[in-house]
């Protein structure tokens, strides 16, 4: 039996959609699935399952399998990475696991870090968001901790550009994976560069926490190592990052809307 090479086995599918050849790329990519089933999962509630987080997953490599071009000189790896990691994200979405009350405090938090930035020209400090909030700093951190399970999916919501199937992920920003498409390219650019000077404005160990999550791939825990500190400081200090980069990223979308209408 003839072995296919990387190139031939994507050719030999593209041209004959044999259901064989795609069942042997969904093996041979089933690891990558679970590799970022596993990432997801070390920051979600007990209740999410680890096998579900799969199963979605495979939904997600099933989907960049048919919409894969090899000729646009990507991965496959690379493009399928994002389309497995959003088909999560939107499952978890549709879930809507996280409770209102806490969802309506994330926002309180995004809504102040951005008033208080937007005013200033520089990042918030605590106690400038605490005295906004009339809270104190331990009150800001417990409320800080109680948001956390928000910013999980923060920086993977997507930015759709033209149709449904032209989008963006604000994480795809950090490790570069979006896929090129030239009508758009202009557009694409002009946001990323925008995600990416709102990402350059965090403090320094914000900004360290956002590229080693992000773009090195390590967990919080590994970041706490790294950086000397608890995981727990970790989570509170991405969460703050996540929470600025929101209230940045929302003022920019409005304005983007606005410029379009």
């Amino acid at each position: 039996m003839t072995v296919l090479n990387e190139t031939e086995l994507w050719d030999k599918y593209k041209k004959t959609g044999d259901s064989l050849l795609r069942e042997k790329i969904i093996l041979k990519y089933s690891s990558l699935v679970k590799y970022i089933a596993g990432r997801i999962a070390l920051n979600m509630p007990p209740h999410i399952e680890f096998d579900d987080l799969v199963s979605y997953g495979i939904f997600g490599l099933i989907d960049a399998i048919e919409k894969f071009d090899p000729d646009r000189g990507i991965k496959f790896k690379t493009y399928a990475a994002t389309r497995i990691r959003g088909a999560i994200y939107d499952e978890l979405r549709v879930l809507d696991w996280i409770p209102r009350s806490v969802r309506q405090k994330a926002k309180e938090l995004e809504d102040t870090y951005s008033l208080i930035e937007n005013k200033l020209g520089r990042s918030a400090k605590d106690k400038e968001v605490a005295d906004m909030m009339g809270i104190s700093l331990d009150e800001l951190n417990v409320l800080i901790k109680e948001v956390s399970c928000t910013t999980v999916i923060s920086l993977d919501d997507i930015w759709h550009i033209g149709d449904d199937d032209d989008e963006i992920s604000i994480s795809d920003t950090v490790v570069g994976t979006t896929v090129s498409r030239p009508e758009t390219d202009l557009e694409k650019e002009e946001i990323k560069k925008l995600i990416i000077d709102s990402i350059g404005k965090l403090p320094e160990r914000e900004k360290q926490i956002i590229a080693l999550y992000y773009y090195e791939g390590l967990t919080l825990k590994e970041i706490g190592k790294v950086l000397s500190v608890t995981e727990s400081r970790i989570s509170q200090l991405h969460t703050k990052a996540i929470l600025r980069l929101k209230g940045r990223l929302n003022k920019l979308k409005d304005i983007l809307l606005h410029q379009e209408g």
